[in-house]
């Protein structure tokens, strides 16, 4: 069974890849190449030297880049896939291991509620704290720290996720004081990490605030896109297994 799963959570992830690379190219990209001409013609200005000289000091996105931007649209596509493989492996072994032990016993529902629960846990709360910059926001020399706390981020929001699971099983007062309970054991370290971890922001004077939420939303509609495909198309696979059947009750135990 959990062979099953882990062939069709790739072949899902895969697909669901593909899908956010195509929402990608077509609302992304364009805010990233608008973002590039910004910097190479800021670069421009602030330079004395001819115009290639200019664009070689700052970074260079272009055709004369190292990795043109063409191929860089293309190869958009393999991040993605490789993306949605590496998820869909991952996920479909937690689903297994999950499968009829807790939440909806419907497989596809189950599905939808894992991949609801972490497109929040993973993407939403780093998200919040630390969103998406494109292409001319942000410090070099501060990517390595940027990176630890949105690494940060995402642990404390499994570690969230942990948290509201182990407190829905053990209320039993009802459903209502159920989710309540569940919300809260989920919101009260998400928002105590996001109020005591360091605000970063480097978003240069003048950069185009509409631009910038264009680019961020983008960002966070590419990720919606992939957990909503991944959760349906694995819900409609994953309803497709059998499940383990324990032996029938006439069957002697051996010995």
């Amino acid at each position: 069974m959990v062979r099953i799963l882990l062939v069709r959570g790739l072949l899902v992830g895969l697909l669901a890849g593909l899908v956010a690379g195509g929402f990608a190219l077509a609302f992304g990209e364009p805010r990233v190449d608008d973002a590039i001409a910004l910097e190479e013609a800021a670069a421009q200005v602030a330079s004395p030297e001819p115009a290639g000289h200019a664009e070689e000091a700052g970074h260079s996105h272009g055709e004369e880049a190292e990795v043109s931007r063409p191929v860089q649209k293309g190869g958009l596509f393999l991040a993605t896939g490789l993306y949605g493989l590496a998820v869909g492996g991952v996920f479909a072994l937690v689903f297994a291991g999950l499968r009829g032990r807790v939440g909806p016993r419907s497989d596809g529902r189950l599905a939808l509620a894992a991949a609801g629960t972490a497109f929040a846990a993973v993407i939403v709360v780093p998200f919040v704290k630390y969103p998406a910059n494109p292409p001319a926001v942000g410090d070099p020399d501060t990517i390595n720290s940027r990176t630890l706390l949105y690494v940060v981020m995402i642990l404390v929001g499994l570690a969230a996720t942990a948290i509201a699971v182990a407190t829905a099983r053990r209320i039993t007062a009802g459903p209502w004081a159920r989710w309540v309970g569940t919300v809260v054991a989920f919101l009260v370290p998400v928002v105590a990490a996001w109020w005591l971890l360091p605000t970063v922001n480097e978003v240069p004077d003048g950069f185009p605030a509409t631009l910038l939420w264009q680019f961020r939303l983008a960002s966070i509609g590419t990720q919606l896109v992939f957990w909503t495909a991944f959760g349906v198309l694995f819900g409609w696979a994953s309803d497709r297994v059998p499940r383990r059947t324990a032996a029938p009750a006439h069957v002697a135990a051996p010995g």
